[in-house]
């Protein structure tokens, strides 16, 4: 999938993943596509509830081998 730019996460636990993902959006334009990799398991949750407050938009949650793989488009 294409994507803007890319955030690694990996090694964080909540909210520290959020809050680096809150940040690096806040610096892209409407439309961009932010890739983040993590490798917490609640950031599946965690992601879905932020999108959903943000508006921004989940494009992407794939969990490759102990890596969670978002994309998440910048409202």
């Amino acid at each position: 999938m294409h994507f803007d730019k890319e955030l690694d996460v990996r090694g964080l636990n909540c909210p520290l993943p959020i809050l680096r993902t809150k940040k690096t959006l806040a610096g892209m334009v409407t439309g961009q596509v932010l890739k983040i990799i993590a490798t917490d398991p609640s950031t599946t949750i965690d992601f879905l509830v932020f999108t959903d407050q943000t508006g921004n938009l989940l494009l992407t949650s794939l969990k490759v081998d102990n890596e969670f793989i978002f994309h998440i488009k910048k409202k």
